[in-house]
């Protein structure tokens, strides 16, 4: 009788595990969970090369080229990207290198660049059969300059509806100060998602370091109580040039800091950088850097024919000048303070047309704060100890800032 009971109470035991684990596989399908997308690669030739992605579910896709440079985007829906470090760094036939992450709240994206001209002749996906997972599959193949700007005309509509056109800083209606009790500071992480910004020789993301510092630096400057905080991302999502510069005029912000840790080709240089707006230059390296920074929107996938003039205006050529000076004030003395805290570059405060500086009516610096392309600089930017001391000291900066400014225009 006993034995019988105890089998029972296994046979019992059993089933309310196999119901749990059902339950549980429920809930996770329940909840949405994105699929994950465990390897890929590329195969084929310099004719004819095929794109695979092995992932835990199917998937609805939409691929699409673009020019100036060559580049195949491929838009999915959220996706969990769990690839081996250094994917994508290295490609084969059309395909040189290719990137991923996500894009926007829900969205995700694949960018590969691609040797010359090519036609996408097949997207599509495999269900997983037996022990082989899903996969994405897309085939490129060689074509001519000329049949690929008419591929690209055929496909203008799939484009536009792909890479929403974002609203120039200048055309949007002039914020509104007058009714907050703070002044309001936001922070921009640069590059995220697809755009991982510089990787350091140990796989150390610049996506991932800056947007550590920026919620430090939140926390920071929230403690003091005198000052409201706004971060343009909280994750890992990637967020166009004009967008950044949006968010800080749609918020009406009195001050934006865009947060960056680049790399050099020399690996000796190191040290923090403040950056202002300028049409010209102060350096080659400013110019440089600008330029890099620029492409944050072409590595993504974005098609930049899409942009709108600059309104030119003679009250917001004014207000520009003015935000400029304010701009100018604030570096000088973000780079006394951090002078405090950390290792500057030489001639620390430089300048250059940086696009997510452009907004005409918010003083905006970009900082620098440290190379990931030197290896003393880079177990700084890791440091938690480094990250506090730092944050502290922009802080403040901003403080003193905020009392200066105001105190000049009589408030």
């Amino acid at each position: 009788m006993t034995t019988v009971v105890n089998r029972f109470a296994v046979f019992l035991g059993v089933v309310v595990l196999t119901v749990a684990t059902l339950v549980c596989l429920m809930h996770g399908a329940l909840a949405g969970d994105p699929p994950v997308a465990t390897d890929g690669r590329v195969v084929g030739d310099e004719s004819r090369t095929r794109f695979v992605l092995d992932l835990s579910g199917e998937i609805d896709l939409s691929a699409f080229t673009l020019a100036d440079p060559y580049r195949v985007v491929i838009d999915l829906p959220e996706v969990d990207f769990r690839l081996p470090p250094g994917t994508g760094s290295a490609g084969r036939g059309l395909v040189s290198d290719w990137r991923y992450g996500q894009f926007a709240a829900g969205r995700s994206r694949i960018v590969l660049d691609v040797t010359g001209p090519v036609k996408i002749d097949k997207a599509f996906l495999l269900p997983a059969v037996e022990d082989q997972p899903a996969r994405m599959v897309l085939d490129l193949l060689k074509t001519t300059a000329a049949a690929f700007d008419e591929d690209l005309r055929k496909s203008q509509l799939a484009r536009d509806s792909a890479n929403q056109p974002v609203q120039k800083a200048d055309q949007l209606p002039p914020p509104d100060r007058s009714k907050r009790e703070k002044p309001l500071v936001v922070i921009d992480a640069g590059h995220g998602g697809v755009d991982a910004g510089t990787v350091s020789a140990s796989g150390v993301l610049e996506k991932d370091i800056v947007l550590a510092f920026a919620k430090k630096l939140q926390e920071n400057l929230e403690r003091t109580g005198k000052v409201a905080v706004l971060l343009t991302r909280t994750d890992d999502t990637f967020l166009p040039l004009a967008a950044r510069v949006q968010f800080g005029r749609d918020h009406a912000a009195d001050l934006f800091l865009s947060i960056h840790a680049d790399s050099e080709h020399e690996g000796s240089v190191r040290g923090a950088t403040v950056y202002t707006l300028s049409d010209r230059a102060s350096d080659r390296e400013a110019a440089a850097l600008a330029a890099k920074e620029n492409a944050s929107d072409l590595i993504a996938g974005l098609d930049l024919q899409q942009e709108a003039d600059e309104v030119t205006d003679i009250l917001v050529d004014l207000t520009r000048r003015e935000t400029r000076n304010f701009s100018a004030a604030f570096a000088n003395g973000l780079v006394s303070d951090l002078a405090t805290a950390t290792r500057m570059i030489k001639n620390p405060h430089r300048s250059a047309g940086f696009q997510v500086l452009r907004a005409h009516d918010v003083p905006s610096v970009l900082v620098e704060i440290g190379y990931l392309s030197n290896d003393q600089d880079e177990k700084l930017l890791t440091s938690d100890e480094w990250r506090s001391r730092v944050a502290e000291a922009v802080t403040q900066a901003v403080l003193r800032f905020f009392g200066q400014k105001y105190a000049y225009l009589g408030k």
